[in-house]
């Protein structure tokens, strides 16, 4: 095992210099010259990047509110893509006319950046405003410039920020409230602005005044303004960390009243009425709501110490609330069973919340709100898909009529394959989900494991032209495991496996994949398993702990080393979810997990492939670089590839993406298909030549 105080690699860490950008040079060459030879590859690649630049792809629009649909679309003639808006009628037609608003290839060209676009906040009501958000290579950091929606340009003399992490939003044409880097002492130690202000028109940022202030070991701050007429409002927020949250009302007066809903829960205000979503169960007036439940109040009532609670939602041991939405009158709640969709449709009125079935959901499938319109209507875009079917797009209103507007492309053939699912046994009893996509008639063959088990994210059937192509139109067989850390069954499903639980995922994963043994879905040797970013973390406990299951490993943007990987740029905001590795009893639990510090030499492990790039801002590419080096010096057999910009995606366009997919997808066909295959780097001294002298 390896500590921070002898480890060998730390030299990795230096973003940019001289010896690592040599190290990742030469990796990078090794890892192409072993896998992107030959036509294949090339015939791969074009096909993944088919699907992605495909002009029949569904546009799926946002709403601002002005009756224009909005949409940043990316294709082969425009590869860092155009924002872009039309009519509903237009929408409608096979074709719409597409009315652009910024071109980022032309705005890259002419001004010589590399911009990735990263989103608009528009003024409202007016529409004729917006803050337009780009990155530099997709990194999590922007640049944030207004923009004039009828003239087509940005503002002269506007409001623009420097690159940072920044949170902004419009409080009317002429102010904003800001959240960024003001200086030294204004983040936090996760890199977040810890300082909120209200910035006027005309005047410096340095004058903006402060309305908020959180502490250094927060995560962020920031300040938010409601604007719907007659409910106009500004919240400030302190994230204390990853899920508890200290939130204030901010008076006209100055005063900040303090919204007291429990510090780990989910709440959202509109126009009177308070929706509360519970992580943890809270006992109000003798009644105790349990963990996932959903409550709703009305807004001043509670502010003034009213615990009138309706009860919205209440969990089960097979169901949890995957999200809610409001359109005008309604709200939308989007419950998974079995990590099965279901929406219903609530309606407030003078006896209580009407419950009733959103119309246009189909029986099969899984079904997601796109977009709803909680300003000026009751409409909602409707996105229903599957593992083998594409998406329908469909436009519904509440209490109205709903119709089809789009249907994606097939990208490949769904007839001969079917979607199921089953339930495995984990370590300690529980019952753990996953879908298996493929031909049923097919035995031993090379199967794709990939899963996330963290932040209550939910992995749902979806439809993957990239995996479809790449994978099981070759004859691979496709696997989403649904394992604890997630939000499948709610913050039940995700606490079980916090902290020093987090084993319990890895588990999990463990024992979908004995499970797909079992059945005789596959083999170890013919089980690949691959993840990103928390899910890379799960590859690379895969890799170190359970190797005999698998027959290859692939990790993108991955964290490894949990020794270091909150003094990484934003690790710091996740110790709520791993622990603090300072904290002595913290790190006893992630020693015995963290892949980096539990490589072995006298350990067979199977082919690993790292993929990361030099410019995500979230997961220090130092992660993958040092775990890389570690089993290289332990002779085991490694490629590893970083893209030079890309953000936490590890790729800024599709080209990029193709690429990378490409290389994953070839690895893997490789190393799990039974042909002969070249064998990847590895070396099994100490530390090269030029490695030796980076370090020293």
């Amino acid at each position: 095992m390896t500590d921070e105080g002898d480890d060998p690699y730390l030299w990795l860490e230096d973003l940019d210099g001289t010896g690592a950008a040599e190290w990742v040079r030469e990796r990078n060459a090794e890892t192409l010259a072993a896998l992107t030879g030959g036509g294949r590859f090339a015939a791969l690649r074009g096909e993944i990047r088919q699907v992605l630049d495909s002009d029949e792809r569904i546009p799926y629009p946002g709403w601002c509110g002005d009756h224009f649909y909005y949409d940043f679309r990316t294709d082969a003639s425009h590869p860092r893509g155009r924002w872009r808006r039309t009519t509903l009628d237009q929408y409608r037609r096979p074709e719409p006319e597409w009315d652009v608003l910024l071109d980022l290839d032309a705005l890259a060209a002419e001004e010589g950046e590399n911009w990735v676009w990263d989103g608009a906040t528009v003024l409202r009501p007016g529409y004729e405003r917006c803050l337009v958000s780009l990155s530099r290579g997709g990194s999590d950091a922007v640049v944030v410039r207004e923009f004039d929606l009828v003239g087509r340009t940005f503002v002269e003399d506007g409001f623009t920020l420097a690159e940072a992490k920044s949170t902004v939003c419009w409080i009317d044409a002429d102010h904003i409230y800001v959240a960024t880097d003001f200086g030294p002492g204004s983040l936090t130690i996760s890199g977040h602005p810890r300082v909120a202000r209200r910035w006027r028109r005309g005047t410096p940022l340095s004058a903006a005044e402060v309305v908020f202030e959180g502490q250094a070991d927060d995560v962020a701050a920031h300040a938010s303004y409601d604007c719907t007429p007659g409910f106009e409002r500004t919240f400030l927020v302190r994230d204390l960390d990853f899920y508890r949250r200290e939130s204030y009302l901010l008076t006209r007066e100055g005063e900040r009243l303090r919204i007291d809903v429990p510090d780990d829960a989910r709440w959202d205000v509109h126009r009177e009425w308070l929706v509360i979503g519970l992580r943890s169960p809270w006992t109000v007036e003798g009644v105790t709501h349990p963990a996932g439940a959903l409550l709703a109040a009305r807004f001043d009532a509670f502010l003034a110490g009213g615990r009138d609670l309706a009860v919205l939602f209440t969990p089960d041991d097979r169901t949890a609330l995957g999200g809610h939405a409001w359109t005008r009158k309604h709200l939308i709640l989007a419950i998974l069973a079995d990590v099965r969709s279901r929406l219903e449709v609530l309606t407030p009125d003078a006896t209580g919340w009407r419950r009733e079935p959103l119309p246009g959901v189909p029986e099969s499938g899984h079904s997601r709100l796109v977009e709803t319109d909680p300003d000026t209507g009751d409409d909602y875009l409707l996105a229903s898909e599957g593992f083998r079917e594409p998406a329908t797009l469909r436009l519904g209103r509440v209490g109205g009529p709903v119709e089809t507007l789009k249907r994606a492309p097939a990208f490949f053939a769904g007839e001969g394959l079917a979607e199921r699912q089953f339930f495995a046994t984990s370590a300690d009893g529980t019952r753990v989900p996953y879908f298996v996509v493929g031909d049923p008639d097919a035995a031993g063959g090379p199967t794709l494991l990939t899963g996330y088990g963290g932040f209550e994210v939910s992995l749902t059937p979806h439809y993957s032209g990239v995996i479809g192509r790449g994978w099981l139109a070759r004859g691979g067989s496709y696997v989403v495991a649904n394992i604890r850390g997630g939000g499948e069954y709610g913050p039940g499903w995700h606490r079980a496996a916090l902290r020093e639980d987090r084993p319990r995922a890895y588990e999990d994963f463990a024992a979908v994949a004995a499970d797909l043994v079992a059945r005789g879905i596959t083999t170890p040797a013919r089980l690949g398993v691959q993840g990103g970013s928390n899910g890379g973390l799960l590859a690379g406990v895969m890799l170190t702990r359970y190797p005999a299951l698998f027959g290859a490993v692939v990790a993108h943007v991955p964290l490894l080393d949990m020794r270091r990987y909150h003094r990484l740029l934003a690790g710091a905001s996740w110790m709520a979810e791993y622990g603090d590795p300072d904290e002595p009893t913290d790190w006893a639990y992630l020693r015995r997990y963290s892949p980096y510090h539990n490589v072995r030499g006298d350990q067979p492990y199977p082919p690993a492939l790292f993929v990361t790039s030099t410019r995500d801002d979230r997961v220090h590419p130092g992660h993958a670089r040092k775990m890389a080096a570690r089993l290289r010096e332990h002779g085991h057999e490694v490629a590893y590839y970083e893209n030079v910009e890309g953000g936490h995606g590890a790729a800024a366009n599709n080209a990029q993406r193709a690429f990378v997919w490409a290389l994953t997808l070839e690895f893997l066909w490789r190393n799990l298909s039974g042909e002969a295959r070249p064998t990847l780097p590895h070396q099994r001294s100490s530390i090269g030549a030029s490695e030796r002298e980076a370090a020293v």
